[in-house]
């Protein structure tokens, strides 16, 4: 290690040390539960019996008006509400902070939010919640700070094409009633063009230091692109009993039913409360805990985003029924493509139809065998934790007109980048103490802070190198960007590469070229299309193509995508975003 390096820790560690004298001077902003250990977690879970709640669906809220038969844009308010949530019949209300377009209608999750392709949606955001988190937090992060009471949010749209000022930056969070807000915040009302494909997306809270704390107090929503030119000749399934949501999130909770959250770090010398990954011990569907779902014998979309703060979902049907699958994320792909498993990251969709006509069974589980941390960490085949919701399928068959269409859109297919095509290197790392505690993560070994590097071009597309130096999958988000993963390469000669990336911090000096070319893992069918999310494999370097345009017309922005606050970058897995794994991102005219 070099001088410099060996200084630039010492420089960090006396930081890190100060940091957590000054947050000794106070108490949390937020409740510091007394620590529950993980078997009385467990306990708590096993006594939730499986498949007694039916899975509800959230309330649709429209994104436009209707003129003369002609959709119209139309202006939205949704507030952040506290509110008791119910999510199993045996376990007691549980306080939560939840959306809605009012406090009687808040749910968790919030309302599906129905856009229409082309028609601009504004929406205010309202924080109504209180002056105390009911998760505790960690003030030795970098985070938001309130210094009058208040609760820090603000809203990132996932997925959408829109301006820089709408993207809900971490530093333009703001309090209740705007009584405080960050350095970046400028307006109350978000402006969405709605101008990308049609598809899956989801809005939830991105307050600097806290996405992980307030997502787990339920600050989520679905969000829907609708195209009735492209969707309507696929003849999917639809309707308000056809056409259903499955977002998937893991909770724990105490003995008292209120959500658990460490309130203990993993080197409390460093971060008094942060942990690297939070795992619940009960899987949670659309707000409740283990649903059942009555089917009829045919068929059904499902539209299923995995909400987890760290989880992955390896997800099957016991039946051994298949899932078609017909859009990632944001975007339809080129065809169905036909699975029996499909992997999602944190914040990863999968638009799925399943056609139960042909079941075998009575009933068929959504089971789960993603290990977490994933890929190398606990089992969870024969827990709890590989059930996620049931099936309970009529004998009946019943009339369907719905189809599995053979052909999707034209544009999910990526093409080659040329040669000139501008290349970056994005290295991701994982910093630990000497018995190997985490301490914090960062990408191209900056922080959220420092200046700027990733500057791509209006309209541009780019190819990144992302070298993945830890032991986790990190699903990597680009704000305003669409991307593909083209190409996973194994890293050889690992640790001479790991040791020359730990000093000199640059891949193409260590090399990167002669390492990266050992095996190579597939790109899954089910994922060949523009996505917001992509898994970056450890040890692996994932070649991905992203897009700073309209992917389906090849148009650049019709807004000023070079405005501040600009855009960010960073791992979608909760915990490491808020500690720092998230840089900024400056698009150029």
């Amino acid at each position: 290690m070099t001088s410099q390096m060996k200084l630039h820790l010492m420089l960090l560690l006396v930081a890190a040390v100060m940091t957590v004298m000054e947050a000794q001077q106070f108490t949390f902003s937020s409740p510091t539960p007394t620590p529950m250990t993980q078997q009385t977690l467990q306990q708590v879970a096993a006594t939730l019996q499986l498949y007694v709640d039916p899975l509800p669906q959230m309330p649709i809220v429209y994104g436009f008006s209707t003129e003369g038969g002609n959709p119209v844009s139309t202006n939205l308010t949704i507030g952040m509400y506290p509110t008791n949530w119910k999510f199993h019949r045996d376990l007691p209300v549980t306080p939560v902070f939840v959306y809605g377009t009012s406090a009687e209608t808040a749910t968790f999750p919030g309302p599906t939010i129905i856009a229409r392709h082309g028609v601009l949606l504004y929406v205010k955001w309202e924080n109504h919640l209180p002056d105390l988190h009911v998760l505790p937090t960690d003030n030795t992060i970098s985070v938001a700070n309130s210094t009058m009471g208040g609760v820090p949010t603000v809203v990132h749209l996932h997925g959408s094409v829109h301006p820089p000022q709408s993207d809900g930056s971490a530093f333009a969070w703001f309090t209740r009633d705007y009584k405080e807000v960050g350095p970046k915040w400028t307006q109350t009302t978000y402006m969405y063009p709605n101008i990308q494909p049609a598809g899956n997306l989801w809005y939830h809270d991105h307050a600097l230091g806290l996405t992980r704390v307030n997502l787990l107090a339920g600050l989520l929503g679905a969000y829907i692109i609708e195209k009735p030119d492209v969707d309507d000749p696929m003849d999917l399934p639809s309707g308000e009993d056809d056409d259903l949501h499955l977002i998937i999130a893991d909770r724990s909770f105490n003995t008292d039913g209120t959500l658990y959250m460490n309130s203990t770090g993993n080197v409390p010398s460093i971060h008094p409360q942060w942990q690297p990954e939070y795992f619940g011990e009960v899987i949670t569907v659309n707000g409740k805990a283990w649903p059942f779902l009555n089917v009829a014998r045919r068929r059904y979309r499902f539209r299923i985003l995995n909400a987890s703060n760290a989880r992955y979902l390896n997800l099957s049907l016991s039946n051994g029924l298949p899932f078609y699958v017909i859009g990632s994320d944001a975007s339809y792909l080129a065809a169905p493509v036909e699975t029996q498993t499909i992997l999602l990251s944190p914040a990863e969709l999968a638009d799925v139809v399943i056609d139960f006509s042909n079941s075998t069974t009575p009933c068929a589980e959504i089971l789960n065998s993603a290990p977490y941390p994933y890929p190398t960490g606990s089992a969870t085949t024969g827990t709890l934790l590989s059930k996620v919701m049931i099936f309970h399928i009529n004998d009946t068959k019943v009339f369907d007109n719905s189809t599995i269409p053979d052909k999707e859109v034209n544009y999910a297919n990526v093409t080659m980048p040329e040669p000139s095509t501008t290349t970056r290197y994005i290295v991701m790392y994982e910093y630990t103490t000497q018995s190997g505690g985490v301490t914090h993560l960062y990408i191209n070994g900056l922080r959220l802070e420092d200046p700027v590097t990733e500057t791509p071009k209006a309209g541009a597309t780019e190819l990144w190198h992302v070298v993945n130096l830890t032991p986790d999958n990190h699903p990597l988000h680009v704000h305003l960007g669409m991307m593909q993963a083209i190409n996973v390469t194994e890293i050889v000669g690992y640790q001479q590469f790991f040791d020359c990336m730990t000093q000199l911090n640059d891949a193409i000096k260590c090399n990167v070229t002669d390492h990266a070319i050992g095996k190579t893992l597939p790109i899954p069918e089910y994922e060949k299309t523009w996505k917001n999310v992509v898994k970056i494999e450890p040890h692996y370097m994932t070649s991905v193509v992203v897009a700073f345009k309209i992917v389906d017309t090849n148009q650049s922005y019709p807004f000023d995508s070079t405005a501040e606050p600009g855009y960010v970058y960073h791992c979608h897995i909760l915990d490491h975003e808020d500690n720092a794994m998230i840089r900024p991102l400056k698009l150029l005219s």
